[in-house]
């Protein structure tokens, strides 16, 4: 656990709210001003395991949190809190369930980094398909010349991209690849055929058609139980030898052994990944020693503008509960049917 110090989480007869940043050891200057402006205080806990969150949350009014679990546990200590913010987009952290039942809101910051985000998964799919780093690679070790490295370099107006979730990202990524003349198909229970029809996607109603008829797999989906384990070892053999997965949604989607297998022994010709099972992903995992694997630690939310964003639009989330006002990216809306009995 990172050093910190630990205030009590009582407020002074002068503040009306405490405001837990629950994993950040450091102040922000813009939660800090916003917060002084209703009259609460921000305290930054450092807290980097779940069970270290609990004995922080009983007298918080809100509690905001960017990569620690919060659970069950932490939210029956709760006696006052109105609002849980993820900062970001996914709220697999949170346990939304147990946080309905006390009452408690749960929101995020749904839309700070879809460009973002969008912009990696291209940028993966170019560098995969375009073999980018293996050109790096061999002019480094052998300098100048052409190259075959014994994979095919495919002209993408030939390829088809298949998008496994059809939320904001992934109509993003879409928008983005159909000028390169992509043919474009999706997987999404969960979202209306105008949604795909507007998207320009063709829409599928069952995963392994997807896997069949793409060339590229790009994954945008969230994490829930449903989506957990989503893409193992059955659905990369249902995949065209010869294609590429790339994944930018959430590690635990995908189960990494089994793609690694599919990138050794077939029948994937590289995969992109953002996100991994295991993070910080240990430097010594034998995924990142594969050849066709292209890794980046979680970053495909940044930029500077992104970062500003999913500052300040937390940090107003946050200060709507506290006012009494619904939060604008309310997950569990149910807690109005609990908060009633």
């Amino acid at each position: 656990m990172s050093q910190r110090s630990e205030p009590p989480v009582h407020p002074s007869t002068a503040e009306r709210f405490t405001i837990l940043a629950a994993d950040r050891a450091r102040p922000l200057a813009a939660f800090d001003a916003r917060a002084a402006e209703v009259g609460a205080r921000v305290i930054y806990a450092g807290a980097e395991r779940p069970e270290e969150i609990e004995p922080l949350v009983e007298d918080a009014d809100a509690v905001i949190v960017f990569r620690t679990p919060v659970t069950a546990g932490a939210i029956a200590r709760m006696r006052r809190c109105k609002i849980i913010l993820r900062q970001g987009i996914g709220v697999d952290l949170v346990d939304v369930p147990a946080a309905t039942r006390a009452g408690v809101f749960v929101s995020n910051v749904p839309d700070y980094c879809v460009e973002e985000v969008s912009d990696h998964a291209i940028a993966l799919m170019l560098a995969l398909v375009r073999n980018l780093w293996d050109y790096h690679r061999a002019m480094t070790e052998k300098g100048w010349g052409f190259y075959n490295l014994g994979r095919k370099v495919p002209p993408l107006d030939e390829l088809t991209l298949g998008i496994v979730g059809l939320g904001k990202i992934g109509r993003a990524v879409a928008r983005k690849a159909r000028p390169f003349g992509l043919r474009l198909i999706g997987y999404d229970p969960y979202v209306h055929d105008d949604i795909f029809a507007l998207a320009g996607v063709e829409r599928l109603r069952h995963l392994e058609a997807l896997l069949r008829g793409a060339d590229l797999v790009t994954v945008h989906a969230p994490l829930t139980p449903e989506t957990a384990g989503m893409f193992g070892a059955a659905q990369f053999a249902a995949m065209k030898p010869g294609a590429y997965f790339i994944n930018t949604a959430r590690g635990r989607i995908v189960d990494l052994a089994a793609l690694g297998e599919a990138l050794s022994r077939g029948p994937l010709a590289g995969a992109g990944l953002d996100v991994f099972e295991e993070e910080p992903l240990p430097a010594t995992h034998p995924i990142l020693g594969l050849p066709n694997l292209i890794a980046t630690p979680h970053v495909a939310f940044y930029s500077e503008r992104s970062i500003e964003r999913v500052v300040s639009e937390a940090i107003e989330e946050v200060l709507r509960a506290l006012r009494g006002e619904r939060p604008l990216n309310l997950v569990n809306p149910d807690v109005y049917a609990f908060r009633a009995r």
